[in-house]
């Protein structure tokens, strides 16, 4: 963003991208959730992710990404961004969907990755965070407890959700590295878009190996939502909106929006996929967003 744009609207910026961000994630976790339904793999639906983000990002990415296709950031960086967010985060999203209800992504991964992020930036940058930030990163951890106790107590009502609830848990470290090393390197969100979009798509054969490919026995209308919201939304549209709110806010502070992720989600499931929150549920979800929205408040190093 050019440095003759007012600081003032620099941050009302920033603090757009990332509700847009965090709304647009809270509806993934339902349709990664009705991908289930619809009998689409994590295979699946992470290859029609990266296709149709490519396709619509290929036209942009030939004039701007010099060299092509990793641009000012380079193969190394490219390379390793990609690692981070590219089709392997993809199957361990999806692949906890087909474990976990929707709300758990929503509550687990977002609710962890400020808490992840603090953590290392503190242990590998030295960073120092601010006490009231350590409080509401505590309440986001009591609260994360609370809401995966049934799941990890394998209760009927939750039985098999805990190993959702633990692929979530990885999702919220890898996007935390992601954030970070994003701001260190001052990376631009666009090119960080289009690199790591482009450059996961030669890898989407190699799930083949791994996963069934279902694609041919699903209805269309299934491959073009999971291609439209997956691919656009999440793929594309998302991931910019998330990274330049990085570059203007700083990854812990932009990491702190996701208390609208749960709550979009457990709406968008209620009413579209007739999941509901256990009482132990929404008392966990309530301690982890009142914690996010404490250390939301704090001041940042990061």
């Amino acid at each position: 963003m050019s440095p003759a744009v007012p600081a003032s609207s620099r941050l009302a910026i920033g603090f757009a991208c990332g509700i847009l961000a965090s709304a647009i994630w809270g509806v993934q976790s339902v349709v990664s959730r009705q991908s289930v339904a619809d009998g689409l793999s994590a295979g699946d639906v992470t290859a029609l992710r990266f296709l149709a983000a490519s396709l619509v990002l290929l036209p942009f990415a030939i004039r701007r990404l010099k060299p092509f296709p990793v641009g000012r950031l380079g193969w190394k960086k490219a390379l390793i961004l990609t690692a981070l967010i590219g089709p392997s985060y993809s199957l361990i999203l999806v692949g906890g969907a087909h474990f976990a209800p929707a709300l758990h992504s929503s509550v687990i991964s977002p609710g962890l990755i400020p808490v992840a992020t603090a953590l290392l930036a503190v242990f590998v940058l030295g960073d120092r965070i601010s006490p009231l930030r350590v409080i509401g990163l505590a309440v986001i951890v009591a609260g994360i407890a609370v809401f995966s106790f049934e799941a990890m107590a394998n209760t009927p009502t939750r039985e098999g959700a805990w190993i959702g609830d633990l692929l979530f848990v990885l999702i919220a470290v890898l996007w935390s590295v992601f954030g970070l090393l994003a701001r260190r390197w001052g990376a631009d969100a666009v090119e960080v878009t289009m690199a790591t979009c482009l450059l996961s798509v030669p890898l989407l054969p190699l799930l083949a190996l791994v996963q069934p490919v279902n694609l041919l026995q699903v209805p269309f209308s299934a491959i073009a939502l999971q291609a439209l919201y997956q691919g656009v939304l999440v793929g594309a549209v998302a991931l910019f909106l998330y990274t330049e709110s990085v570059a203007i806010l700083g990854a812990a502070r932009a990491a702190l929006f996701l208390p609208l992720v749960p709550v979009v989600t457990a709406l968008a499931g209620s009413a579209l996929l007739g999941e509901h929150a256990s009482p132990l549920e929404i008392a966990g979800m309530a301690l982890a967003i009142i914690g996010m929205v404490v250390a939301l408040k704090a001041p940042s190093s990061a």
